[in-house]
């Protein structure tokens, strides 16, 4: 693993830090132009699978296989389908997390960003938590997919969730108020994460909703079913070749 550097980490890893090794639970605060504030609790990225929400209870149990675990944080999900006999890799491309899940147990932990990742084959990859978000951007999105397929062995499965944004502009009849000549997509967000008064730098997060992901899907020879609906509009997807 690489050096240690703190300057280099953002908010959220820092709370998973000083959550495991100080039992810190001072909140992160998530910034977004457009929304109030939210705020998170680092403890929640150390939960068991009972109080995780259904959808990742979901997921883990329909994961098998050689897993990958995309951008894993503290490892809770890396942990319990380790727990459970599973092969599994826990990428994250933050040195603290990595410290933490080395800490926790984990067996095989990588620290690197996901689009980096050398050539392999995995029989499930898994990216949750909203993991369309990795993206980005809806421009960055064919690159996602295209990566995936490289890491995805010919009989595998991705299984990925995100949240269908269009609640926030549906007005109490039902019609949705989209303004169709904006120059973005209505899941492109911006956000700012911080803790203990220091904030990390903006970043794109990227929610799609499911006809969207399944089009793009197709156009990259990849095949979308939806196998779990939320009560907040957030889905989860399985994708396979």
């Amino acid at each position: 693993m690489a050096p240690l550097n703190y300057s280099d980490e953002d908010p959220i890893s820092l709370g998973v830090f000083n959550y495991h090794y100080h039992r810190d639970n001072s909140p992160i605060l998530i910034h977004s132009e457009d929304f109030d504030p939210d705020e998170v609790l680092p403890s929640y990225f150390f939960r068991g699978f009972k109080q995780m929400p259904p959808l990742e209870q979901k997921a883990l149990q329909l994961a098998n296989g050689r897993i990958l675990d995309v951008g894993a944080c503290s490892g809770s999900h890396a942990l319990y389908l380790q727990d459970k006999g599973h092969e599994v890799t826990a990428l994250e491309q933050s040195a603290l997390c990595c410290k933490v899940m080395n800490d926790r147990g984990i067996k095989n932990v990588i620290h690197q960003d996901f689009f980096q990742l050398p050539q392999q084959q995995f029989d499930t990859i898994l990216l949750l938590m909203n993991g369309t978000g990795i993206a980005g951007t809806l421009s960055r999105l064919d690159e996602l997919f295209q990566k995936l397929a490289s890491l995805l062995h010919p009989q595998g499965q991705i299984l990925i969730d995100s949240s269908d944004l269009i609640f926030l502009y549906t007005d109490e009849d039902g019609s949705a108020l989209i303004d169709l000549a904006a120059e973005k997509y209505y899941g492109e967000l911006t956000f700012q994460t911080e803790y203990k008064n220091q904030k990390g730098h903006k970043f794109p997060w990227l929610y799609v909703d499911p006809d969207l992901l399944k089009e793009k899907a197709r156009q990259n020879n990849l095949r979308v079913k939806q196998i779990f609906k939320g009560d907040h509009f957030d889905y989860l997807a399985q994708i396979t070749f």
